[in-house]
């Protein structure tokens, strides 16, 4: 786990989303990624409001946002512990959030290395038809890649706003992708009853269960099984075993020379409750002890600096947005 020392303003994390900064996890290497010059632009430049671009040492990068969510009563029915709830709303309520109607936000970061594309999970896609998200497509569209183009696609964990966007029915959407996973994730919805006892979520649990395993049906030809640690793209990305919010959840470290950032998924679900006290938790989470020291999932574009304010607590300083890039 890296010290207070090394996590300084200058210094810069994915979110997608999330920072690093909390309980228990100890991460190799520089948790962000300083600014670097620029290389060259994708061959359709135009701007969305749901579409940032940055970079990783050389590599091209965006985040997308593939939409979001807002969860009516997330205080009173979705976090834990119950007995911390009022302290809760108050911690919205100080940075003048609303405690009973938090956004969630579904972020996907897109990488270009020399021929190589990669996606960090990819959103719903088609499932849950709804207005608010599934934006995907159309801003790989925007930026000039096509679903052939895709080489590689990171699966965080197999929660449907992750793994939704991979496949529709029985097709691959990205088919020249090789699309990697952690084995705990497969081992976990594979083994025939998953264990949900640790969680409090309430949602169709058996339909969230068919869907994965629907999914990992459908992806099998182009699926990569990982262990902790294995590197891809000659050491590019390592993948990283983060397990709580799912028994396979996975983060991953991005690398060029000397820049570095780190892409964190759902270690997290709002930018102040989970930094306030990393000890809270939402109902999502499989593994809620293992989840609280592994933890974040910030709003877009989830770029910036997770920041420790002292006795446990911290905040996040978003980056400011650049319009240069």
């Amino acid at each position: 786990m890296p010290t207070p020392e090394e996590i300084v303003p200058s210094r810069r994390s994915f979110l997608g989303a999330a920072a690093a900064a909390l309980a228990g996890l100890a991460l190799p290497g520089s948790l962000a990624a300083q600014e670097a010059p620029k290389s060259g632009s994708a061959k359709n430049n135009k701007k969305k409001a749901y579409i940032y671009a940055f970079h990783v040492g050389k590599i091209e990068a965006w985040s997308i946002s593939d939409g979001w969510g807002t969860f009516g009563k997330c205080v009173s029915k979705k976090m834990w512990p119950p007995a911390q709830r009022p302290e809760m709303a108050k911690a919205l309520t100080d940075l003048g959030e609303r405690p009973d109607d938090v956004t969630l936000y579904i972020n996907v970061l897109v990488l270009r290395l020399g021929k190589e594309v990669v996606i960090v999970d990819a959103g719903f896609g088609a499932y849950y038809k709804n207005a608010n998200w599934g934006w995907l497509a159309d801003a790989l569209d925007t930026i000039g890649i096509k679903p052939e183009d895709v080489t590689h696609g990171l699966l965080s964990h197999s929660h449907v706003d992750h793994i939704g966007g991979f496949f529709q029915g029985n097709k691959i959407l990205f088919p020249n992708a090789a699309i990697h996973v952690l084995q705990s994730e497969i081992d976990f919805w594979r083994t025939p009853k998953p264990d949900f006892s640790q969680s409090h979520r309430t949602d169709d649990i058996p339909g969230l269960i068919k869907m994965v395993r629907n999914g990992f049906d459908t992806l099998q030809p182009n699926l990569v099984i990982h262990k902790d640690g294995d590197q891809i793209l000659n050491g590019a990305i390592t993948i990283i075993a983060a397990p709580g919010h799912t028994s396979g959840h996975a983060i991953y470290r991005i690398k060029d020379g000397q820049d570095s950032l780190l892409h964190l998924s759902d270690i997290a679900h709002n930018h102040v409750l989970m930094l306030h006290d990393p000890s809270w938790f939402i109902d999502f989470d499989h593994h809620p002890e293992q989840a609280v020291a592994t933890r974040l999932h910030l709003p877009w574009p989830g770029l910036g600096v997770v920041v420790p304010k002292g006795k446990g607590s911290y905040f996040w300083s978003a980056e400011s947005w650049r319009w240069d890039i």
